[in-house]
């Protein structure tokens, strides 16, 4: 009940999107809305990014014996959630944040450090008002639809796992490999139609492997 809600709240902001704001206003003002109608638990797991999040709508039953929430929205690239730090992290004074940003971003970088220093801007800006805050981060998938940008993509995934490296309290989460077969080839059967977005047998991949890299309540 309470994700219909939330996804009808989506749906209505985008309908009704004023060109005057910046991308993705209406929906962060949905999920305020949303959150007026329901609490939102005390310091969550906060999953936030595009819609590659948004869309795990199994979250809190996988996560069973966490506290976390979905904050996911979908099309987001790694600027719109920097844009909305005040707004889609800070307010739910998280316990850790695990983001998954930066696909949508690959289409149109022109190499994978530009989307790294898109990631670091993020991360600093997170830092900076949460300093304490544990992070971790989803590295980029391999999603078949977008295959021409898979070096982008990759690129990416080293610069960012480099990085987090000597960051304190951090985590780079490294699902690529486990989205390809032996032969180093799609798994297509994890994706729906559309090559892009999951299965819910991808995110049982996701779950194995995030879970532990998420801090103990």
């Amino acid at each position: 009940m309470r994700l219909t809600c939330l996804f009808l709240l989506l749906v209505f902001s985008f309908t009704v999107n004023a060109q005057t704001h910046p991308p993705y206003w209406d929906d962060v003002q949905a999920i305020r809305r949303y959150d007026k109608i329901y609490a939102p638990p005390a310091s969550p797991i906060l999953f936030t990014g595009s819609s590659s999040i948004r869309l795990w709508n199994n979250l809190a039953e996988q996560f069973r014996g966490y506290t976390v929430l979905n904050r996911g929205i979908g099309g987001a690239v790694i600027a719109d959630i920097d844009r909305y730090v005040e707004e889609l992290i800070l307010p739910y004074k998280p316990k850790q944040v695990v983001l998954y940003i930066g696909e949508n971003d690959i289409i149109s970088a022109p190499n994978g450090d530009s989307v790294f220093t898109a990631f670091r801007k993020l991360f600093l800006h997170i830092r900076s008002v949460l300093p304490e805050l544990p992070l971790a981060y989803i590295s980029i998938k391999p999603s078949p639809s977008r295959e021409q940008f898979l070096p982008i993509a990759i690129r990416a995934n080293e610069l960012i796992k480099a990085f987090l490296s000597e960051q304190p309290s951090t985590g780079f989460i490294d699902i690529y490999p486990l989205m390809l077969d032996k032969q180093g080839q799609f798994r297509r059967e994890l994706f729906r139609q559309d090559m892009l977005h999951m299965l819910p047998e991808g995110y049982t991949i996701w779950y194995k492997r995030v879970k532990p890299f998420l801090v103990k309540y």
